[in-house]
């Protein structure tokens, strides 16, 4: 029986501009199972839940569960929680972490500050390996669970450190799906000796754009201007290109200008497109035609004369 990510596989659905979008990730441990809207439906207090959402709601921060791979001890009130704030902002990217005894204490953060770049002085910067997380959630479709468990399970194994489960990344038929902290970038179709690679660049702050989704700091078109420049330019330094602007011409074409460190710029020229045939975007669904960021133009813009 087809499944939404083999559908995809098959169909060569493109993988630049689907990622998550947003500036600043928080991440809480939950251990146990997780439902299809785990935030209220874990062991999570789902009154806090409920909060923690309604307080990151148009703030750019995306708060989301995880837990480390393996087989999870059903732990109604673990005795601390790992939390960990990412900013994914190029040129201003940090990762704190640190634990609290009940996720209700991360309701006095001020997810604003959080959203634009402020920790505030939270936690401690993070200086280990980088996250590597790995979506797992079987409840909200099942090749998540299929596909992201086994992967989670097999990095965690090659003594890679800080493999997290999470609970949702986002397009669901490009499992199995990884997002990569502090820098933010997301992958589909991700192997266990792809995500190794990208690991291993990232600790050498370079960015791997085979099987790369976007960086979740920018809008879908920006996500595949971006990849596109770093593409074009061979530039993959991690933190070194940012956008400018994206100008929609019409609502359905954006012109998005890309920056970088070293004062060029380029202008992409971005489109949506249907994808076809029809496919399901999640297993069980409705078949669809989701929507693809198809790059037309790639121009670097000269420098201004003095």
């Amino acid at each position: 029986m087809s499944t939404c990510a083999t559908s995809s596989l098959d169909l060569d659905e493109p993988l630049a501009g689907t990622a998550a979008t947003a500036r600043t990730w928080l991440l809480i441990e939950q251990p146990g199972p997780w439902g299809a809207k785990a935030l209220t439906s874990s062991h999570l207090d789902p009154e806090v839940g409920r909060a923690l959402k309604a307080a990151a709601e148009n703030t750019g921060v995306r708060v989301a569960l995880v837990r480390r791979p393996g087989r999870h001890a059903d732990r109604h009130t673990p005795a601390h929680h790992q939390v960990y704030v990412a900013h994914t902002v190029p040129g201003r990217t940090w990762l704190r972490g640190t634990t609290v005894k009940t996720p209700g204490e991360l309701l006095r953060l001020d997810f604003s500050a959080l959203g634009a770049g402020d920790h505030g002085g939270f936690g401690e910067p993070h200086e280990g390996a980088p996250l590597a997380l790995v979506c797992t959630n079987g409840k909200r479709d099942r090749c998540c669970a299929v596909l992201g468990r086994p992967l989670a399970s097999e990095l965690a194994l090659s003594a890679e450190d800080n493999v997290w489960e999470v609970t949702h990344l986002g397009g669901h038929r490009f499992s199995p799906t990884l997002l990569v902290l502090p820098y933010g970038y997301a992958y589909g179709r991700a192997t266990a000796t792809a995500v190794k690679d990208i690991l291993e660049a990232v600790r050498a702050d370079r960015i791997v754009v085979d099987g790369c989704r976007g960086n979740s700091a920018w809008d879908r078109p920006g996500q595949a201007a971006e990849l596109a420049v770093r593409r074009a330019a061979h530039e993959y330094g991690a933190d070194v290109l940012h956008i400018v602007r994206t100008d929609a011409v019409p609502a359905t074409r954006w012109e998005v200008t890309v920056a970088h460190s070293d004062g060029r710029r380029w202008l992409v020229t971005v489109e949506q497109g249907a994808s076809s045939p029809p496919r399901a975007e999640s297993c069980g669904g409705a078949l669809g035609s989701p929507a693809r960021m198809d790059v037309v133009a790639v121009r670097e813009i000269p420098a201004a004369l003095d």
